[in-house]
């Protein structure tokens, strides 16, 4: 067993943890849950040692970690995956820490087939996933077969057959009468595994209860009730008995009710009594992760914002005009343009064929004549009242273009067009 005892860590001018007092028996999962930032780290490091409390103490079986008798045969842990040399093989690295605690070297082999690693033992660690980082840690935990078992974030970086698998190891081995602390954000998972949940936020306990009567005491459960949809008086008859009886009813967006204050059976009856029909009548209880949020919402450290694009851009200068849309973009057959090419010949598709990243191409020219751009846009239209611009006179195609006049080196050399034919 766990046993905290105004347990205090203060960094300097901030308080980590304070007076925090809880037990962790053996037989059941107990879930620890927190914000981050509220301690759960800091307090699991207490547990093992690696921390000296500033106040109060923390004990295992009784006696603090670092009085415990050969400490990794009894206590098992996993805080950080990543804790390992990554030059060193799998197999290796579980083969030094059965040395220190003078562990049999077989127990290496059936702990690393009890994670599934024992196909990879010969790899150095720094080549593996995060998933199998989660697994090694996992059998390093399970190494000296301990009572006690701690672990923060294990499924963290698993796939869905890993997880699982963490979740019915959790379960096993408290069925075996361990001890089995478990640190994780994940709620539903906790839903899931956890028999008890040990909640705390800014360091201080928020909850001590089972996973049951923290769902209860932190929501409201309520009915759902749905009558014909084709005859929408039913449902004002019955909304109008049902508050009358003492409930709260509120309208879905699906057209059923959700009632409060009244248990099925007084739904039921009020219903037979006002002669109304149901098509549905069902219990509706809030999640774990529901009423997790509900009690830490003022224990949050750290919160998101709305992220306002506006704010985010700079403004633009007196008399400066928005950029211009590009025409088409967003439409579906639209493509953004090639890159700029550095001389040579610009991207083009060929006539007739499909066009980049798999556009359309543009039909197939007439002989003798330019081929159009498909990149080009129209030129804007001039608003009423103004001139329209000269057409350029028609060019003749048969006439070869004049090479552009040499220009000085301080200005740039502007393209010229085929002299129009006189």
């Amino acid at each position: 067993m766990i046993e905290a005892v105004g347990l205090t860590k203060r960094y300097g001018d901030k308080t980590a943890v304070y007076n925090l007092s809880f037990q962790v028996r053996p037989g059941s999962v107990t879930g620890f849950l927190g914000p981050n930032g509220s301690g759960k780290s800091t307090t699991m490091r207490m547990i093992l040692g690696l921390d000296n409390p500033t106040a109060g103490q923390v004990t295992i079986g009784g006696y603090p970690y670092r009085k415990l008798p050969n400490a990794p045969r009894q206590v098992g842990a996993l805080l950080d995956a990543k804790a390992v040399h990554g030059g060193r093989a799998a197999r290796n690295h579980l083969l030094s820490l059965a040395q220190l605690s003078g562990i049999p070297a077989r127990r290496v082999d059936e702990v690393l087939g009890v994670v599934g690693l024992q196909d990879v033992a010969g790899r150095r660690s720094k080549g593996f996933s995060l998933g199998m980082g989660q697994r090694l840690g996992i059998a390093a935990a399970l190494l000296g077969d301990p009572q006690v078992l701690l672990f923060d974030e294990p499924v963290n970086g698993l796939d869905p057959e890993g997880i699982l698998w963490v979740r019915n190891l959790m379960k096993s081995l408290a069925a075996e009468g361990r001890t089995v602390f478990v640190s994780s954000h994940l709620m539903s998972e906790m839903a899931l595994t956890a028999d008890h949940l040990i909640v705390i936020g800014r360091g201080q306990l928020l909850a001590d209860m089972s996973v049951k009567d923290f769902i209860a005491a932190n929501s409201a459960g309520f009915a759902r009730v749905r009558t014909p949809d084709t005859e929408p008086q039913l449902r004002e008859k019955l909304s109008t008995a049902l508050a009358e009886a003492g409930g709260q009813v509120l309208p879905e967006q699906d057209g059923a009710l959700r009632v409060t204050g009244l248990p099925l059976p007084r739904i039921s009856d009020i219903a037979h009594d006002t002669d109304v029909r149901l098509w549905e009548l069902s219990p509706h209880q809030a999640s774990l992760e529901e009423a997790y949020m509900r009690m830490t919402q003022g224990a949050v450290d750290y919160r998101s914002t709305i992220d306002q694009k506006a704010g985010l851009q700079q403004p633009l200068p007196p008399g400066a005009q928005p950029p211009m849309p590009v025409p088409g973009q967003g439409q579906p057959g639209w493509y953004a343009p090639p890159p700029p090419q550095q001389g040579g010949q610009p991207f083009a598709a060929p006539q007739g064929g499909p066009g980049p990243y798999g556009a359309p191409g543009a039909p197939a020219a007439a002989p003798g004549a330019d081929a159009p751009n498909p990149y080009a846009q129209h030129a804007p239209q001039a608003p009423q009242g103004q001139a329209q611009p000269p057409a350029a006179p028609p060019q003749a195609p048969a006439q070869p273009p004049v090479a552009p006049a040499p220009v000085a080196p301080s200005a740039p050399a502007a393209p010229t067009k085929p002299e129009d034919a006189r």
